[in-house]
């Protein structure tokens, strides 16, 4: 199946977005783990706003050569990712609805004037923005998906969106050599185990 990832990651800011134009008065409400919702939002605007930053970055030569490969690769600590996010969610000042859809005009305007071969200097290392794009949309499904759902709105990703998000999902499982328990667990054979993750 083709994927247009331009496409996804497009539809999957709208969705942020629009998602993010519910939150009403209920920015200190919980979000996901730690977090409250502003704190949330802050973390997965980082999906819009670190594409314009990494674009920004010196060009320099291409080390991580695939979407698969960046999750691999980028160093993970979850006391990081939660204090960048919090630090996030209070950068989007007194109207955080509106510093969002700023972020998403003024993101998807630079994509759109970048070639797929555009350099991204990534806390992976560098990467080609095509390959980038995918890692972004993954963030903003699954962290709008946590949003709609701690919003109690039943979460429905645009199906482009959707689709490249699982996409790598089972790219990572194989990976990570877990194909065998995400595919009993999708057709009902098993459950996965407690707190198993593809990233």
């Amino acid at each position: 199946m083709e994927i247009d990832e331009r496409a996804a990651f497009r539809w999957a800011g709208e969705w942020f977005r629009q998602v993010v134009g519910e939150v009403g008065d209920r920015w200190d409400l919980p979000g996901l783990g730690e977090w409250t919702v502003r704190d949330l939002v802050g973390h997965t605007s980082r999906a819009l706003s670190t594409v314009a930053s990494y674009l920004d970055a010196e060009p320099g030569p291409v080390v991580v050569e695939s979407t698969t490969a960046y999750f691999l690769a980028v160093p993970q600590s979850a006391t990081a990712v939660a204090e960048r996010g919090r630090e996030a969610g209070r950068a989007l000042g007194n109207v955080p609805v509106a510093a969002v859809a700023d972020l998403c005009d003024r993101v998807q305007a630079r994509v759109g004037q970048a070639p797929d071969d555009a350099f991204v200097g990534t806390a992976a290392g560098g990467m080609r923005l095509a390959d980038y794009l995918p890692t972004r949309t993954f963030e903003l499904v699954v962290h709008t998906a946590d949003l709609a759902s701690a919003l109690d709105i039943e979460p429905t990703p645009p199906s482009v969106a959707a689709a490249s998000a699982l996409r790598l999902a089972a790219d990572l499982s194989l990976r990570r050599g877990s194909a065998v328990d995400v595919l009993l667990a999708l057709t009902g054979r098993r459950p996965l185990s407690t707190g198993f993750t593809v990233v």
